[in-house]
């Protein structure tokens, strides 16, 4: 998977891991299988491993906000998407956010939606695998103890929130199916599959805004537009020399506030009806969702993904089962917009349907990244 300039690092060996696990993600097996499958693979590996349940949502969000984490190599999550959500902007509240941040992380497919499992996995050139078959593999890329840097996207909102988000936002179609189908979690993946034909049924349309920063504008002639050289999306920022202060978060510097129009070289998509907009950074949107075959760790890059109202539901479908091979954009359908970009922004016309950041749900407001 390695790109041109992609740095490894590499753990030490013996290595200490703290494990953070959610015993309630997916169906409920992930401590069954931590047990079973991942113990034994570390204990060969030479990492020993600290297994820290989480009780409550938020939970390993406070832990590692306060916890004195130099004891650890590496932090290991053990669920879904969303306990990686919390880890992450737990990490950034602490005021040594940028030391935390260089702390190798893990993730181990626990839960139902383990998108960045998936993804890593495809990453590493494995062929596309679900359940014990992912999580084994997973592991094994853990004890092979390599790893590299990851971009995580700054998400701001009008109500003034600010989240660090490692996978996706999205509006409309797919976070309708995210959120809808929690009450199947029983279901494990499954339950996106019975999401997706409910939420078929009852088709919806979103108006709003959608503004963007294309990757190739950024060579254009206005100033504005090539500065920064360096994304602000990127989870290691370099420090100059004799910085070691706790630092303010790093700044949104290809944005400007909410409250003004977006500047002159972005893109405004012409269209105000969507049945969905996706802003991903991986390549998969869960297990069995490839959507965007060209993502890469840490290519500093936005894949925005909208589709346009008006699609009908059979070909709405195709391109969902398409999408389980990532071939959903050779179908060459209208309706469906694809463009890398480096920043965006939403505006909902009225707060209408749920917002996703990396599976969880936020309330329906403007937002921008």
């Amino acid at each position: 998977c390695s790109s041109p300039g992609d740095s490894y690092g590499v753990l030490p060996r013996p290595c200490h891991a703290l494990v953070l696990l959610n015993p309630q993600s997916g169906s409920g097996r992930a401590l069954d299988d931590f047990q079973a499958v991942v113990q034994p693979m570390l204990a060969e590996a030479d990492i020993a491993t600290t297994v820290f349940v989480t009780e409550r949502p938020h939970h390993a969000h406070e832990k590692v906000r306060d916890e004195d984490l130099s004891q650890w190599d590496t932090l290991v999550v053990m669920s879904g998407d969303g306990l990686l959500f919390e880890v992450v902007n737990g990490l950034m509240e602490r005021p040594d956010w940028k030391e935390a941040m260089k702390k190798p992380l893990c993730i181990l497919p626990g839960g139902s939606g383990n998108a960045l499992a998936a993804s890593i996995n495809y990453y590493a050139g494995y062929d596309h695998v679900a359940k014990k078959k992912l999580l084994t593999n997973c592991t094994f890329i853990l004890c092979k103890g390599l790893y590299t840097q990851m971009d995580l996207v700054s998400l701001s909102t009008a109500s003034g929130k600010r989240f660090f988000s490692f996978l996706g936002f999205g509006w409309g179609f797919i976070s309708d199916v995210d959120i809808d189908s929690e009450k199947y979690r029983w279901l494990g993946s499954a339950r996106f599959t019975l999401g997706t034909l409910q939420c078929l049924a009852k088709l919806r349309v979103y108006q709003g805004r959608l503004s963007y920063l294309p990757v190739a504008a950024e060579q254009g002639s206005s100033p504005a537009a090539r500065d920064p050289p360096a994304p602000v999306t990127n989870g290691h920022i370099p420090q100059p020399a004799g910085t070691e202060a706790p630092g303010p978060l790093p700044p949104d510097s290809l944005l400007v506030p909410l409250g003004q129009p977006v500047p002159a070289h972005w893109t405004v998509v012409p269209e105000e009806e969507f049945v969905l907009v996706y802003a991903i950074y991986q390549s998969h949107l869960g297990t069995n969702l490839l959507m965007a075959p060209a993502a890469r760790l840490h290519d500093g890059c936005i894949h925005l993904f909208y589709m346009k109202a008006g699609i009908s539901r059979v070909t709405l479908l195709k391109l969902f089962l398409a999408m389980s091979r990532g071939t959903h954009l050779d179908l060459n359908c209208p309706h469906l917009c694809y463009v890398p970009v480096r920043a965006f922004r939403l505006e909902p016309r009225v707060a209408a349907g749920i917002m996703t950041v990396d599976g969880e749900a936020l309330a329906c407001e403007p937002v921008q990244g």
